[in-house]
């Protein structure tokens, strides 16, 4: 576990993995322990986000927390004055000044948790995130347990190779899969 720098400085963490390997309950669970300790909180999900509900970020295991969605990231630092810690579920979805409005964010002294995929249905990497992941003080990366084979899953599978990076879906359209497994099904 990361402990607050002694210099009173911020920090970001990013938590990283496939889909379905627990990366917004990550989220949920390090802002509820920042919540028990009375300190002020604010979360932001991007607009596009909408699976599970309009304006809550929402694992799969259906645990819930209050989110503000927005388009573009630099409008987070118009609503974070009096804020100790942001987060940011669904990370790979925002622009590129993400990465510059987190870096502004924890120079001011806030903790800053962002959740996200870190590869897309190809087994690239996505979007911002390798830039957040590189700028970060702490990475977290978990896995989901593959439905072929039992192992630890890093990747998530698209039954459809439409093409198209962003395509939301849920089980219906994915699945996270080990290295083999994932390079099994892209072979069909």
């Amino acid at each position: 576990m990361y402990t607050k720098p002694k210099n009173n400085t911020g920090w970001i963490e990013v938590i990283c993995g496939s889909m379905f390997s627990g990366k917004t309950e990550e989220l949920i669970r390090r802002i509820k322990r920042a919540k028990i300790a009375n300190q002020k909180v604010h979360i932001f999900k991007p607009e596009m986000e909408v699976r599970y509900h309009k304006e809550k970020i929402v694992s799969h295991d259906d645990n819930k927390i209050d989110s503000t969605p927005i388009s573009d990231p630099n409008k987070i630092l118009h609503l974070v004055d009096q804020v100790d810690v942001v987060g940011i579920d669904e990370a790979q979805f925002f622009n590129l000044d993400l990465a510059s409005v987190c870096n502004q964010l924890a120079n001011e002294n806030k903790r800053v948790i962002i959740a996200g995929l870190d590869m897309d249905f190809l087994g690239n990497p996505f979007g911002i995130m390798p830039k957040l992941m590189a700028m970060a003080e702490l990475v977290t990366k978990v896995h989901a347990i593959c439905v072929q084979c039992g192992s630890e899953a890093q990747f998530s599978y698209r039954f459809s190779n439409t093409g198209e990076q962003v395509k939301l879906g849920e089980k219906d359209l994915y699945e996270p899969r080990c290295r083999y497994c994932f390079n099994q099904g892209m072979k069909t």
